[in-house]
C-alpha cells in the first residue's frame, strides 16, 4: 500500500491541493482562474488515482483500458507479483 500512497502522481496532487488551499487563505477573490487551478488539481488526482487504480488491477492479472500507461505491461507486472 505504501508504494501507492508514496507515488510521484499522489504527492504532486497532495503538495498541489496545499498550495491552492493556502492560496484561499490570503483575502484573493475567487476568478476563474482560481477555478481553473482546482479543476486541473482535481483533473490531476483523479489520474493519479486511475494510475494507480490500473496498475493495481494489471499486477492482479485483471484486465486494463486499452487508454492506459499500463496496458500492455500486465503480464510484466503480473510476473513481478508472483515473485515476491
Amino acid at each position: 500500500m505504501r508504494k501507492y500512497l508514496f507515488g510521484t502522481g499522489i504527492i504532486t496532487a497532495f503538495t498541489g491541493g496545499l498550495t491552492l488551499l493556502r492560496g484561499l487563505r490570503e483575502d484573493e477573490p475567487f476568478t476563474w482562474r482560481t477555478a481553473l487551478a482546482w479543476a486541473s488539481w482535481g483533473i490531476s488526482l483523479a489520474l493519479a488515482i486511475g494510475a494507480i487504480v490500473d496498475v493495481r488491477r494489471a499486477s492482479r492479472g485483471q484486465l486494463v483500458a486499452g487508454d492506459s500507461p499500463v496496458h500492455g505491461h500486465e503480464k510484466k507486472l503480473l510476473k513481478r507479483r508472483l515473485e515476491n
